[in-house]
């Protein structure tokens, strides 16, 4: 008989504490996991596009000494447990220290067990797409769990650990959750964070919309969680806007103007001054148990000598007049019933399905941070948390597992016009889950694998020593597998083509690249070697977990792994021109983009089909966002220009982006040119190109 929840808890305690413990001990070992910097972004929304201030020094942006020093806030593409292992473990390379007890607010709004199938929805022209959630989204994140409840469980507690150890001694944490697993959730954090440490449970009435739905009461609230690390957090009344019945209370008026009247008195019997006789009113005797004075005697003196209490000619007690001109307004309770779901034409609404109001995330933020404080998102789905922070005078750092909302997170950052911001991901997915398998130990026994899973079969020993070479039997066609450990280059490619034409004496008719990741100089090799018979395709992103779920044999029977084309980017030369100041004006146009085979994308077969039109009538149409580095220094792409599908500043069209733009820039002689584009499902290609700019 299957155990109860209840039984089942402290094997998801002990579990999560293990993880969260080996994470912790990993961070003063070699294999530290740490950030790569994808790009700095500089917001520009604005027609010209470009971002004109001052680009930030990269060493110093990363040199986060946060007793005033310069800090970046950071949008992170990857799984929240590796991106607070980074947090925890400082990068030495790029100067960010550990955030260790450095955070002074997290806010999360993790999934909630709830079954739900959230796809992200892709509008195309003449195309409403769909996109499932991928297999590494769903084994992270998605709302559906292979153990159900517990394995949602497991996932949270480890992850609420490492959230512990990042917060400092002041901090505060608001988890938001539903009905679904509240109950066992606050059970998780009085043990994590101290029963002594629960402040809250706030009730977020969500939905005003309350009608019959069969046979129970329709759900219309969340609840978020707010905990502090200790005693000492800070905590700010927060108001909300009097409304009509407030302002009824306000009934009297004099030269001061219009107030109402507050107790003087309340209950429970007190020695010292706030029981003392005064005025001739003893108020242990009043009311049936007995009150005592809100303030001392001495405050009461001063409050009426300026005024401050009303006395009626009928006798009676005193009272406080409070004047509607001092009034802040309604003192917010634990019960939120004035912020409603974001409607779907609303100027807020960015499309994503579990959008929070800002309103939400302000009211906590207000009542839990100062300016200047580090706000912390770990689950941040559309980034209203890190929005709100930037409009407050937050730093923040917020990321997400899924490529759809880390693009929409990007895009509505540059919306808003923010600060420059780090656009950063966890090394290498691939990476991590391949040194987490239990079965394959080896990049060896991996490849072999793949191989297999290709269709292809391995070399001898005797025939050739490296495992990651085979052939495709009845043809001459060479493969080569490359290292999840490793970026695929164009000097891979270039090996490549080096052992078509010598491996085993060559002759070999073709030669096949299979890729985990690849960087940003591959669309240039595969341009330049597109006559010599090579052909690079993408490993199935999702193929370690697949593996470790299924195993090689069931897979094989399956044939469900499927190899694709790699995406990429064309570019037209740039084209130079000196104006009448000595200036470059750089003209940059896109030429085409290439998508890989829609088969790897999670998606309907029907919406393949579609797709697959749309790839070849209007394949540009497929890019969501492209960015400009007119002086790419070969290390961090620095994103001065951007346009994305939706910026209707730069053009009326929604469902497309302006395809060419005109940079004014300081003459130089020479000068690398870098061209980033990311299309509607994620995926990212770039181009380089050499320019010279002679006068």
């Amino acid at each position: 008989m299957a155990k109860s929840l209840i039984e089942e808890l402290p094997r998801i305690a002990s579990e999560g504490r293990q993880e969260a413990q080996r994470i912790i001990e990993r961070l003063s070992s070699g294999t530290r996991i740490g950030l790569q910097t994808n790009e700095l972004v500089l917001p520009r929304k604005d027609v010209s596009g470009f971002f004109r201030g001052q680009v930030p020094n990269i060493p110093n942006a990363f040199n986060a000494a946060l007793d005033g020093g310069s800090w970046m806030n950071r949008l992170v593409y990857g799984d929240n447990l590796l991106t607070m292992q980074a947090l925890l473990a400082g990068d030495p390379q790029t100067g960010l220290p550990s955030l260790r007890g450095k955070v002074d607010l997290i806010y999360i709004d993790p999934p909630f067990d709830s079954k739900a199938d959230y796809r992200t929805k892709i509008k195309l022209p003449g195309l409403d797409l769909q996109q499932k959630p991928t297999v590494i989204e769903q084994f992270a994140y998605a709302d559906t769990w292979e153990e159900g409840t517990i394995s949602y469980l497991k996932m949270i507690y480890s992850r609420l650990l490492l959230m512990k150890e990042l917060l400092s001694d002041k901090g505060s944490i608001y988890v938001h959750i539903d009905w679904h697993v509240c109950h066992y959730v606050k059970v998780i954090l009085d043990e994590i964070f101290g029963k002594e440490n629960f402040r809250n449970e706030i009730v977020w009435k969500r939905s005003q919309n309350i009608s019959s739905i069969g046979n129970i009461y329709k759900r219309s609230h969340d609840v978020i969680l707010f905990y502090s690390k200790s005693i000492s957090a800070p905590f700010y009344t927060v108001y909300k806007e009097q409304d009509e019945k407030y302002l009824a209370q306000y009934k009297f008026k004099d030269d001061k103007g219009i107030y109402r009247h507050a107790p003087l008195l309340v209950s429970g019997r007190r020695n010292g001054s706030t029981g003392s006789v005064w005025k001739g009113i003893n108020p242990n005797e009043c009311g049936r148990n007995g009150m005592h004075w809100i303030t001392k005697i001495e405050k009461l003196e001063e409050l009426d000598k300026q005024g401050l209490i009303y006395w009626s000619p009928k006798g009676g007690q005193p009272m406080l007049k409070y004047y509607l001109d001092n009034s802040k307004g309604v003192v917010v309770s634990d019960y939120w019933d004035d912020i409603n779901l974001i409607s779907p034409t609303s100027s807020e609404s960015v499309n994503y399905d579990t959008q929070k109001p800002e309103a939400l995330l302000e009211r906590i933020i207000k009542a839990s941070s100062n300016e200047g404080d580090l706000v912390c998102d770990f689950f941040g789905g559309s980034g209203t948390t890190a929005a709100v922070a930037e409009k407050l005078g937050r730093r923040w750092i917020t990321c997400d597992i899924g490529k759809p909302a880390s693009l929409v997170m990007r895009k509505r950052f540059i919306d808003q016009e923010v600060n420059p911001f780090l656009y950063q991901s966890i090394g290498d997915y691939q990476k991590e889950a391949f040194h987490n398998n239990k079965k394959l130990r080896r990049v060896g026994d991996l490849s072999q694998v793949v191989l297999g899973l290709f269709g292809a079969l391995p070399f001898s020993p005797e025939q050739v020593s490296d495992r990651n070479f085979g052939y495709v039997k009845g043809t001459r066609n060479l493969v080569m597998v490359d290292s999840p450990n490793r970026l695929t280059t164009a000097a891979t490619v270039r090996r490549a083509v080096e052992a078509k034409a010598s491996l085993l004496g060559g002759d070999w008719d073709k030669v096949i690249v299979l890729g985990w990741n690849f960087a940003f100089d591959i669309s240039q090799a595969i341009e330049k070697y597109k006559n010599s018979n090579v052909e690079v395709l993408v490993i199935p992103p999702d193929l370690l977990d697949k593996l470790s779920k299924k195993g090689f044999k069931k897979l094989i029977a399956d044939k469900t792994v499927r190899f694709s084309s790699l995406q990429y980017l064309m570019v037209n030369p740039v084209e130079v021109t000196m104006n009448g100041n000595g200036e470059d004006e750089l003209d940059i146009s896109l030429n085409n983009y290439v998508l890989l085979s829609p088969d790897n994308i999670p998606l309907d077969d029907k919406d393949k089909e579609k797709l697959q039109q749309v790839m070849e009538q209007d394949p540009l149409s497929l890019i969501e966002y492209w960015s400009i580095d007119p002086d790419y220094d070969g290390d961090t792409f620095r994103s001065t220009w951007q346009d994305y599908r939706e910026n209707v500043d730069n053009d009326s069209d929604p469902l497309h982006c302006v395809y060419s733009t005109r940079i004014t820039m300081p003459h130089k002689d020479e000068r690398k040119v870098c061209v980033k584009a990311v299309d509607v499902f994620g995926f990212e290609s770039q181009v380089i190109l050499n320019v010279k700019c002679q006068k």
